[in-house]
């Protein structure tokens, strides 16, 4: 004989019926991109983006892999170098091997203005920026440039003093090559004398730019008009869909006895859904072939001057695109990292309500956070990118690509096949999802680099 004097919680919990939830899924995030991007349906499974021609452009950057602990040019690469498109590969390995390693400290001049440039410099790591004299003496910054890119390949070509100076923001290695290497390769190679010779006679063609269409305006009297036509490029690009794909696996048994109050299949189908529209937005902006991050232009990359992404860096990125932006993509480090450096300067960004949720914005164009930016050397401590686009078809933007239809759509773009029951009584349904992305002018995306997010300051 016990104490108790009525029913027990315990007992009574027998006969109460539980409120239960859905399945929870941690992995589930706003995923800002897919619903800030216009859709384009595609019909045939092929976008084909149709550009006026433009003239050759590369990816401004020379690769460079670590030999023994030392840094090394990539002989392939220096076809970065547009004399350098057709030569062969003895010569590009000759020419390689020839780039001396130079350490220089944060604050070091690595070149003045005015002096004959010999040398062409290639930043194996860290960071220097352009610095030249205005108008009236005052000190200017030109460009920050970080690895793999290179200084100054006109000055070099033609002999001829640097334009400006060069200052380093960081310690860091460079590869140096003399002029001289340069001569010897042409007195040998006739292909790479013409080649170069056609470099240096094509003056005002800027690479990448589009080829230009005669005009004539402000004329009076009755001068003779001039004809042209606007070309187009002959292999235009195309995108094919990509997809997410999996195949969902539920028992016949599970589905028949325990289908209530939650259906078993819908539930299982719904975080799988979830699972492969999270795959989808990482590959848009990390695909090595579609992925955002690969595909901006090298004239829209931008470094950042201090590591910290600074109000001036975001504006940097804004005179890149500047027609329409549309919004700003980030890691929540690096937005984090943003407000801080605000703070800081006393300029709070200002925060808009878009997508349900409360984003900061700069310049009136929001900061959208998404764990799928990529970092480099870790999370933690490492580098990470932010992203500023102009979406849409009608402003030359970056779209999402889409299927039309599809069979068993249950989203957009996304399908669940039933694939039959097996000797095991097992359901399988195949869920893919279907999509791409495309840039359909250059300037419509531009990037800030090497972002770092670890610096923190003390306001006491």
């Amino acid at each position: 004989m016990n104490d108790q004097t009525s029913l027990s919680p315990d007992a009574a919990r027998q006969l109460a019926t539980t409120t239960k939830t859905s399945p929870q899924m941690r992995g589930i995030t706003p995923r800002y991109l897919l619903r800030a991007l216009p859709w384009v349906d595609v019909e045939a499974g092929v976008f084909r983006v149709n550009r006026r021609r433009t003239y050759v452009l590369g990816d401004d950057r020379i690769s460079i892999h670590a030999d023994g602990g030392s840094p090394r040019i990539i002989p392939g690469d220096l076809r970065e170098l547009p004399y350098l498109r057709e030569a062969d590969d003895a010569l590009l390995s000759e020419l390689a091997g020839a780039f001396t390693e130079v350490s220089f400290e944060a604050g070091q001049m690595l070149a003045q203005d005015g002096d004959a440039h010999d040398k062409l410099w290639v930043i194996a790591q860290g960071r220097a920026e352009k610095r030249v004299s205005g108008r009236y003496g005052e000190d200017a910054v030109l460009e920050v440039i970080g690895d793999g890119q290179f200084f100054d390949l006109d000055a070099w070509t033609r002999s001829e003093p640097l334009p400006y100076r060069v200052r380093a923001l960081t310690p860091g290695v460079a590869l140096c090559v003399e002029r001289s290497v340069l001569e010897g390769l042409c007195e040998r190679n006739t292909a790479v004398r013409g080649a170069m010779d056609a470099y240096l006679s094509a003056d005002g063609v800027l690479p990448g730019a589009e080829v230009p269409v005669d005009l004539s305006s402000g004329h009076v009297g009755e001068p003779d008009l001039p004809a042209t036509f606007v070309d187009y490029e002959d292999t235009p690009r195309e995108y094919h869909m990509s997809l997410a794909q999996t195949v969902l696996r539920v028992h016949t048994r599970v589905s028949d006895l325990y289908n209530g109050p939650i259906d078993q299949i819908r539930a299982q189908s719904n975080l799988t859904a979830h699972a492969l529209r999270e795959r989808q937005e990482a590959s848009l902006l990390n695909h090595p072939q579609f992925g955002l991050f690969n595909n901006v232009a090298p004239g829209q990359r931008v470094q950042a001057r201090t590591g910290s992404p600074t109000p001036d860096d975001l504006d940097e990125l804004l005179t890149r695109v500047w027609k329409q932006p549309g919004f700003f993509l980030a890691h929540p480090r690096a937005i984090a990292a943003f407000g801080r450096e605000c703070t800081r300067r006393g300029v709070p960004p200002v925060i808009d309500n878009r997508f349900g949720s409360p984003l900061l914005s700069w310049r009136g164009v929001p900061l959208l956070p998404s764990d799928k930016v990529r970092f480099s050397g870790g999370a933690g401590i490492g580098t990470t990118e932010i992203l500023l686009m102009r979406v849409g078809e009608a402003e030359q933007g970056v779209v999402g690509l889409r299927p039309a239809k599809v069979e068993d759509e249950v989203e957009p773009g996304l399908s669940m096949r039933n694939m039959g029951v097996d000797q095991k009584g097992i359901t399988s349904y195949l869920m893919t999802a279907y999509f791409n992305t495309a840039v359909l002018v250059e300037d419509a995306l531009a990037v800030l680099q090497n972002v770092e997010v670890s610096n923190y300051h003390d306001y006491s």
